[in-house]
């Protein structure tokens, strides 16, 4: 699992006791994945996280740190929410199926439209910013993790074919999930979204 977000936060001097950091942080993510990190302003932050300025700055130094602290609750939520999914797997071929429910039904709507933190800082961040990219880096490489032993699963249980690679396979379904999650901000509906799963599951034949 990514860095807790204690990392980020914690270490700093007099964190205000009077929120919750997770809902303060629950509602930085909106205004991060909406707005884009350049985008959002302290001001937009403080009002959504519902601080004043002094408690904002007593739990974080500066924008940034808001930002690393907010993407690694993103990912808490994300993956728990995912590992949950997975839980009740039926085959490795369900898992799959199952990883890419998931992200289709976080690419349609308002979810879909809000758009993905992992994807927006990757394009606007990670050139550039090592924490970003590493951030990035750890998560991509997660999912790819996951949906290689999936297939591996696959494999054992004898719901996917020994002859499609692992590897391979895994690298590609991951750039569908991505580019789910893309597709997401320009508003489709949920049937589109599925489609795409569909078409992807027949890698699997």
């Amino acid at each position: 699992m990514d860095n807790p977000i204690s990392d980020v936060a914690v270490r700093l001097p007099g964190r205000p006791r009077e929120f919750e950091i997770d809902e303060a942080l629950d509602k930085a993510i909106i205004v991060f994945s909406e707005r884009g990190y350049h985008a959002a302003s302290i001001s937009e932050l403080k009002e959504a996280m519902g601080l004043a300025a002094g408690s904002l700055y007593k739990a974080f130094k500066d924008k940034k740190a808001i930002f690393l602290a907010a993407f690694d609750r993103y990912k808490q939520v994300r993956n728990a929410l995912l590992d949950e999914e997975l839980a009740d797997g039926e085959s490795g071929r369900d898992g799959v199926f199952r990883l890419l429910r998931f992200y289709a039904e976080a690419s349609h709507g308002e979810s879909g439209r809000r758009g993905c933190l992992v994807v927006g800082t990757a394009i606007e961040l990670a050139v550039y910013d090592k924490e970003a990219a590493e951030r990035v880096d750890r998560s991509m490489q997660r999912s790819e993790a996951l949906l290689n032993a999936l297939i591996r699963e696959g494999h054992a249980d004898g719901s996917i074919p020994q002859t499609v690679d692992p590897d391979t396979t895994a690298r590609l379904l991951l750039s569908v999930t991505q580019g789910l999650r893309v597709l997401g901000k320009t508003g489709p509906d949920r049937d589109r979204a599925f489609s795409v799963i569909e078409a992807a599951m027949k890698l699997l034949d």
